[in-house]
């Protein structure tokens, strides 16, 4: 062992780090890293459990109750608006009607008629596959998307006047949307069973529903798992107005 007057000094020396010993730094500052990440990531909680999941669940449900609460106000708003201006303007009477054309057309305003509804949901969580049928796979059991797409695509080419989705009127920019197994409408959110009702000529629109290859593809998976179908016929139903904001946020034109 060397004393201090044995160690070389002055300023050209150096010091120098063994790849072991840079090696083993690199490990512990790794693991350090690591297990920081770790506790800020849990704080303490079970990684495993589906914690997160139900706050984003909690989440999507409250956004959901603030959008209906907020549709509900600017439909009050709009009332209010409608009167004044009507009381306000100085329209013809030719005038008058055609904007109470247009707003009927926009579907802003209540509709009623004759009309149907349809109602679309998953199948039994013990289904099985009806003899001939192979064994279903968990999206053989569950409405997708495209299945209410069909049902509304169907009603308007069988020329109804207005639909309803749930308990909210489609207009030309509502998008049925479905995350997941729940859907999406114009910021609400919904789970099965499905209903959609159209106002308008009862023959045409069950004739429309039975041409469609996209809605006799579903059958198949009704009759196959037990998927849910189910048509009401109605002498009289009323469609309320669409309550939202009727702003476009994007648009590319056509041609």
């Amino acid at each position: 062992m060397s004393n201090s007057a044995d160690t070389p000094e002055g300023p050209g020396r150096t010091t120098r780090w063994r790849p072991v010993r840079l090696l083993t730094l690199a490990v512990f500052a790794l693991a350090g890293l690591i297990f920081v990440t770790s506790f800020n990531t849990a704080r303490g909680t079970n990684l495993r459990t589906d914690a997160s999941l139900l706050r984003l669940s909690d989440l999507i449900e409250e956004r959901s109750h603030k959008n209906a609460g907020l549709d509900e106000a600017a439909a009050a708003l709009r009332s209010q608006v409608d009167s004044l201006a009507a009381r306000d303007d100085g329209s013809t009477r030719a005038e008058d009607e055609k904007l109470a054309a247009l707003e009927a057309a926009a579907g802003t305003t209540e509709i009623s008629g004759s009309g149907l509804t349809v109602t679309l949901n998953d199948a039994p969580p013990d289904a099985r596959a009806a003899p001939g049928y192979p064994e279903p796979q968990a999206n053989d059991l569950v409405i997708h998307q495209q299945d209410l797409q069909a049902v509304v695509n169907a009603l308007w080419q069988g020329g109804a006047e207005g639909i309803r989705v749930m308990d909210q009127r489609l207009i030309s920019t509502s998008a049925v949307r479905c995350v997941g197994n729940t859907l999406i409408l114009q910021g609400r959110v919904y789970s099965p069973p499905y209903k959609i009702t159209a106002v308008g000529d009862r023959g045409r629109l069950s004739r429309a529903l039975a041409d469609s290859p996209a809605i006799r593809n579903y059958q198949l998976y009704v009759k196959a798992y037990g998927l849910g179908w189910k048509v009401d016929e109605h002498r009289a139903v009323t469609l309320p107005g669409y309550a939202g904001t009727v702003d476009l946020h994007h648009a590319t034109p056509a041609g």
